[in-house]
């Protein structure tokens, strides 16, 4: 029989609680840095401060204090590589198409117009709608990872979603 220590331990809980989020955390660090590269070193470093710290984090949601350092990786990040980026951008508005293109048209396109619109959020709003309508996290995860108020959360959120609703209103009409 063979015992095993608490680092062997805490790695392997590790491992199971967190490295399953890699995905997540590599989402919301892509659409905060704005980078698949930069995503991916802000991830690399988020996770080295996690399992640094993996032993003071009591149970709870683990997911939400995980992508919690995320983030407050990717703003560490953004400050040192691009404080431009950490000032509310100015919202614009995508270019509308000057026809209406066919089905099949649409179908290849609204991907990457969805992107680029979510892109032209101010980033505290495009954060709430990546957490809440792409990985699915609550109210309360997502106010637990930003570190504000449940009603900030709702209000970033809806700004986020009737700011797309502008954006993309001339690309998709609602049909009846």
């Amino acid at each position: 029989m063979q015992v095993s220590t608490g680092v062997e331990v805490s790695a392997v809980n590790f491992e199971q609680d967190i490295l399953r989020h890699l995905d997540s955390a590599y989402n919301l660090a892509r659409w905060l840095v704005r980078s698949p590269l930069d995503a991916e070193d802000v991830v690399q470093e988020a996770v080295l401060r996690a399992f640094k710290y993996f032993r003071g984090c009591r149970g709870g949601d683990t997911k939400a204090w995980f992508l919690r350092i995320v983030r407050n990786t990717a703003t560490t990040w953004l400050a040192q590589h691009r404080p431009e980026a950490l000032e509310e951008e100015v919202l614009s508005r995508l270019p509308s198409p000057e026809a209406e293109p066919d089905a099949v048209y649409l179908q290849a396109v609204d991907g990457e117009v969805l992107r680029r619109a979510i892109e032209s959020l101010p980033t505290l709003h495009a954060e709430a709608l990546v957490l809440r309508e792409i990985e699915g996290l609550s109210y309360k995860a997502i106010a637990d990872v930003a570190d504000v108020p449940i009603g900030t959360v709702m209000s970033r959120l809806a700004r986020a979603r009737k700011r797309l609703q502008e954006i993309l209103g001339p690309t998709f009409r609602r049909v009846p």
